[in-house]
């Protein structure tokens, strides 16, 4: 398998090459900066790198030839400027990696979608309709980072109508973090209200990516999943933190919170993809 990982100098971009690389995959890196030489993979024989802006189309069609499949990391992480940074370059990055891969015959894409195509932290104010959150929510963001990301899974749903051949994985990702970092973090729960105390592990989340990318018979065309933690970052249980927090958004039928129970349900990802949160 010959990966072809966009972002690839990024947090989450890096522990995706390597997880590719210790599957014995060939991988090609491409960013808009030069790889650091100091990262373990740089040195590997099945690892090569490509510094390109992908903004420009024919760049992006050149730098996928020969690929089998496809993780698309490369974004802007946050709102930015909340004007036009974010948005225009993350909905013209994600576009083109999507149509080339369809010009080039490319099956397999997963890509970097967010927690955040629902209202959460980078918002006015969460919009909430019940917990814990599943793919089901309505997706209502109020700022370019979350718009640019419901715009990818659309352009995923455009991309796979239009050549059906294709398989692409939306991957709702949480922060993600180590669990050194993550048991640092402030206890102070106010500190991350907005973002329910979510988090992933690192290579927990990198392993979903290259599941999104194996053979099933499972699902076709475009599918979104939730891939987070199953507790929070939090010691407080999580029937306290919803009473303290968000005492009036109800529960979904049939769900509970117990213990630190995080507030998504990422089933759909354990059904479709085998992803299990390992910490």
């Amino acid at each position: 398998m010959k990966l072809a990982v966009t972002g690839c100098n990024g947090s989450v971009g890096r522990r995706v090459v390597i997880a590719a690389l210790t599957r014995g995959w060939t991988v090609v890196g491409i960013d808009h900066r030069e790889v650091e030489e100091d990262l373990e993979f740089a040195t590997d024989p099945n690892f090569s790198f490509l510094e390109i802006d992908l903004r420009d189309y024919t760049k992006a069609l050149d730098a996928l030839r020969g690929a089998d499949a496809v993780v698309q990391l490369a974004a802007v992480r946050t709102p930015e400027d909340y004007v036009v940074v974010a948005h225009n370059t993350n909905v013209v990055i994600s576009w083109n990696i999507l149509r080339a891969a369809a010009e080039l015959g490319i099956r397999r894409v997963a890509q970097a979608s967010s927690v955040n195509v629902v209202t959460l932290v980078w918002s006015q104010g969460p919009i909430l309709d019940y917990f814990p959150l599943d793919e089901d929510h309505p997706c209502r963001p109020d700022e370019p980072y979350g718009l640019s990301k419901v715009i990818c899974e659309l352009q995923a749903d455009t991309i796979v109508r239009r050549y059906p051949f294709m398989r692409v994985a939306s991957l709702r990702l949480s922060w993600s973090l180590t669990n050194e970092f993550k048991d640092s973090l402030s206890q102070d729960p106010a500190k991350r209200k907005d973002d329910l105390w979510g988090w992933v592990n690192e290579d927990s989340g990198a392993e979903a990516f290259l599941l999104a990318l194996d053979d099933s018979d499972k699902w076709s065309g475009h599918e979104a999943f939730f891939i987070t933690a199953e507790d929070t970052v939090l010691k407080v249980g999580s029937t306290e933190l919803k009473e303290k927090f968000w005492p009036d958004v109800p529960m979904k039928e049939g769900k509970t919170l117990d213990g630190r129970q995080g507030f998504f349900d990422c089933s759909k990802a354990g059904r479709l993809l085998g992803w299990v949160h390992k910490s």
